[in-house]
């Protein structure tokens, strides 16, 4: 399925349409803190800060892409390196929460 995303968007997270692919059925995790989530982000994004991220991630599929995001792409950095070791193979990185509002609303 990682083909499937490369091919619809290329290889480089920098030209993923994100909004495109939450269409296609990826997953939008927004790794701040719950009260930086309340604070404002993507509609579409359900939080699970990356404190939280091993024990809470159980529930979505390995083969369900997903996208990382955070206040500046540090963290969703972090996150992604997490997932890929917890054996998530279409984990893409966002970067930040203003480039996913702007892109995602």
């Amino acid at each position: 399925m990682l083909q499937w995303l490369k091919s619809l968007f290329g290889s480089s997270e920098a030209k993923v349409d994100w909004a495109k692919a939450l269409k296609e059925g990826a997953l939008l995790i927004d790794v701040r803190s719950q009260g930086e989530y309340l604070g404002g982000g993507a509609k579409k994004a359900i939080n699970i800060p990356l404190d939280q991220l091993t024990t809470k991630i159980g529930r979505y599929s390995k083969d369900t892409p997903i996208i990382v995001y955070c206040r500046s792409g540090m963290r969703s950095q972090q996150a992604k390196r997490v997932l890929e070791q917890l054996g998530y193979q279409q984990v893409f990185n966002a970067g930040g929460v203003r480039n996913v509002i702007k892109q995602i609303g």
